[in-house]
């Protein structure tokens, strides 16, 4: 499908009564850490700051990193993770995860950093009514990476992620590596079969294997589920999960075990009634004192991953999985049913002919708001929307700023924060934006909608209503649901 290649950047759709109105904080493109306002106002920016993804805490401060390890020896590894207050100074830095000693590079500690992290006292990154993130004091949760050859996967050289702690002083408390847990993922003979061939090579290093992608990781924090007695999800067990696997699990913080997941299949009953779950990112729980506490939230991308047999679209069973759309998917995480989703039909457009216009292959994240609302990051296109319940548009932007090395406008993963956590301004002016009517929209010297001069043409018949496509669409009634 085509998309335009001129359209309206910054705030398009702001409806102040509906959404929740605060503070916006992504990484633009190759610029820094930017927060805007509803309108778009661009309000502060951490310029250089990286961010992958940045994070506000309470009182101005911003979570970020210095920069990234060369590529040709890695990929995805930031150096460190480093905390900035209001004016840009470092006010809390780690990097003492390995010592890195790359060919024409000056040696350096590096955190390895990537994806995601956590600082004690909110389970997620985002606003949580009473859970704020420490500023001064406590632990951080790191996702990052680790090279290492496993033979139970390959015996090519793996980039595995690991999931470690760190104190306030940057000892490291615990460790998780992925791979030694390859047994509990439970993969079927041809996808073993096709991750001992090829893990997910990727050329940089000499070639490594980039077989799980772990892509977020989070705390469960306090939850019904635990509180009615299931310790499966005790409040300090960790949910990540595996873009190139399709897998979302929790892994005990106390065993390390591998104690709840799904995927990486979803052809068999319960994981069925989910549908297959695709390249997925930020799959977390919701946590308690938001609408849905207690459900998993994840951003289904579609688009191509998993490994398994091979098929046309597959050829050699890696990347079997494949779907042109994206979902955003809430589901309880005892009976796997779907409690809420906004999938393209959500979003009012014909499926699945016209599917692909909500759709991010890669990147992206969901975030629950305190008024059930949820910001989505549909992040390869670089736009962030707020939906409500009810799956209205009450809030869209459109990142204006391109990579000069990259030539997209994509956003890794965005989130809201009350206005509040920015004592530093006050709160700003809050001006309704309708949507433009773009059936009469046009750019300077466009001519206006509407024939010069019109006829009749007799013995033609009226349009039909039904859409007649070449495809099978849901509005045929072949798409229903058969399970």
């Amino acid at each position: 499908m085509s998309y335009p290649t001129i359209y309206p950047t910054g705030t398009t759709v702001y409806d102040p009564q509906k959404a929740f109105n605060g503070y916006t904080l992504f990484q633009a493109k190759e610029l820094g850490a930017l927060l805007i306002d509803m309108n778009g106002g661009e309000v502060k920016l951490w310029k250089g700051l990286h961010g992958f993804p940045n994070k506000l805490l309470e009182g101005g401060y911003v979570i970020g990193h210095t920069g990234e390890r060369n590529t040709r020896y890695s990929m995805q590894d930031y150096r460190d993770l480093i905390q900035v207050d209001w004016d840009g100074n470092i006010a809390w830095a780690f990097n003492q995860y390995e010592y890195i000693e790359d060919p024409g590079e000056d040696p350096q500690w590096m955190a390895r950093v990537h994806h995601d992290y956590q600082r004690q006292g909110n389970p997620v990154g985002y606003y949580v009514p009473g859970m704020p993130a420490e500023t001064d004091q406590g632990n951080t949760l790191i996702l990052g990476h680790k090279n290492l050859v496993c033979s139970k996967i390959s015996d090519k050289p793996l980039l595995d992620d690991v999931i470690y702690e760190i104190s306030w002083d940057g000892d490291i408390l615990w460790e998780w590596v992925c791979s030694e847990h390859f047994d509990e993922f439970e993969f079927r003979e041809d996808a073993k079969n096709i991750l001992c061939r090829d893990p997910n090579m990727r050329p940089c290093g000499g070639g490594m294997g980039d077989w799980m992608h772990l892509n977020s990781m989070s705390l469960l924090g306090p939850n019904k589920w635990y509180d009615s007695g299931d310790t499966r999800f005790h409040p300090d067990n960790i949910i990540a999960d595996g873009r190139e696997t399709n897998i979302i699990f929790i892994v005990s913080k106390q065993t390390g075990e591998v104690v709840w997941k799904v995927g990486p299949d979803y052809d068999y009953t319960p994981e069925s009634r989910l549908g297959w779950i695709i390249g997925q990112h930020h799959a977390h729980m919701i946590p308690k004192g938001l609408p849905g506490e207690g459900n998993i939230l994840v951003f289904d991308n579609g688009g191509w991953a998993g490994y398994g047999s091979c098929h046309p679209g597959s050829p050699t069973g890696a990347k079997n999985a494949l779907r042109d759309y994206s979902r955003v998917l809430e589901f309880d995480p005892v009976t796997l049913k779907i409690v809420w989703q906004y999938t393209p039909h959500e979003a009012g457009l014909v499926h699945p002919t016209d599917s692909n216009r909500f759709y991010s292959p890669f990147i992206s994240s969901a975030q629950r708001l305190p008024n059930g609302n949820t910001l989505i990051t549909e992040g390869s296109g670089g736009r962030i929307i707020e939906v409500t319940a009810a799956h209205e548009r009450v809030w869209e932007y459109i990142s204006p700023y391109w990579g000069r090395h990259f030539k997209m406008n994509m956003v890794y993963r965005a989130y809201r924060y009350p206005y509040a956590y920015v004592p530093q301004q006050d709160p700003p002016k809050e001006v309704a934006i309708e949507p433009l009517d773009i059936t009469t929209f046009r750019v300077p010297n466009s001519q206006p909608k509407g024939p010069r001069s019109q006829v009749s043409v007799a013995g033609v018949l009226p349009f039909q209503s039904s859409s007649a496509l070449c495809v099978v669409s849901d509005t045929d009634g072949g798409l229903a649901d058969k399970k």
